[in-house]
């Protein structure tokens, strides 16, 4: 991990419609004005979040001008609200601090108690910098791309609405690895390792670890297992059979799919920056937010 230069101009993103989240970034935004960073807030999080808290003095702007002018982006919520900015903001560059507001955070480490005693560490550049790699899909139908789209956790292709299996043909490099009959499959990488994937019986890998997780959810083969292969795989996934198939990107976007369609994956050109404060340890996190080494009660 490299350390970070000190910023100057902060962007704020965060979760729509919740007075914790409205209170906490309105006193975020001071905290930085007070310390002469320039402050901005984004343009739908003011919107939603406006209507809670005054936030008029703060300039607001879209993703494309946060990018274009932020040294740092600090995002307010959970997960799900990291996802999103990290998505957005994937070709710019820009790094990322998250501030937990929501339940478990594993992408924002920040407790909100926290927020501005990290915001000094912040400022002074003490800050340390990790790389996280994301998935570029595309959608293929007729020999034609009709979907793109960026993944920071995980794209999973399953059975949709229907209450009955699909079947899939999956492809590595070119080459044929087997036919599944599944009510899915989701392709990981190490930051979605303990989310969705953790779920359905996949690994966790380390953030550094160069690799993408191919876990089968709810298998018709007793012998299929989560695969890892290298980041640097073509994985393609052809619709052999299925009623609703659906394709759902970090769970938040979902486009629908048909039979004889095919998933083109690959690592994505673009990566996000995660910012830490310092004494961030990953395993020290898993071991948090996992509970791991708590002693039952009773």
């Amino acid at each position: 991990m490299n350390r970070l230069r000190q910023p100057r101009t902060i962007a704020l993103v965060g979760k729509y419609h919740s007075p914790e989240i409205a209170e906490s970034l309105r006193r975020l935004a001071e905290y930085l004005h007070e310390r002469g960073v320039s402050v901005f807030v984004e343009r739908e999080t003011a919107e939603h979040i406006g209507r809670l808290v005054d936030l008029s003095r703060w300039v607001t702007c879209g993703f494309n001008d946060i990018g274009a002018h932020a040294d740092v982006a600090i995002v307010l919520g959970g997960d799900g609200t990291m996802l999103n900015a990290a998505r957005r903001l994937a070709r710019y560059c820009v790094p990322l601090v998250g501030v937990n507001q929501g339940r478990l955070g594993f992408m924002t480490d920040i407790a909100r108690d926290d927020m501005l005693s990290c915001m000094d560490d912040l400022l002074d550049g003490r800050f340390l910098r990790e790389n996280r790699m994301l998935l570029a899909a595309e959608v293929i139908r007729d020999g034609r791309e009709i979907a793109t789209n960026m993944a920071l956790n995980d794209v999973v292709v399953d059975k949709g609405a229907i209450g009955r299996m699909i079947e899939f043909e999956l492809f590595i490099d070119g080459e044929f690895i087997y036919n599944l009959r599944s009510d899915g499959l989701i392709v990981s990488t190490p930051t979605g390792s303990t989310a969705y994937s953790l779920s359905a019986g996949g690994p966790i890998l380390h953030p550094t670890l160069t690799g993408i997780a191919l876990v089968p959810l709810c298998p018709h083969a007793l012998t299929n297992r989560p695969v890892i292969v290298n980041d640097s795989a073509d994985i393609e996934l052809r619709i052999a059979h299925a009623d609703d198939p659906r394709v759902h990107f970090d769970g938040q976007l979902t486009l629908d799919l048909q039979t004889g369609d095919s998933v083109r994956l690959r690592r994505s050109e673009h990566t996000i920056c995660f910012l830490h404060p310092p004494g961030y340890s990953y395993f020290a996190m898993l071991r948090q937010k996992l509970q791991w080494s708590e002693r039952p009660k009773g």
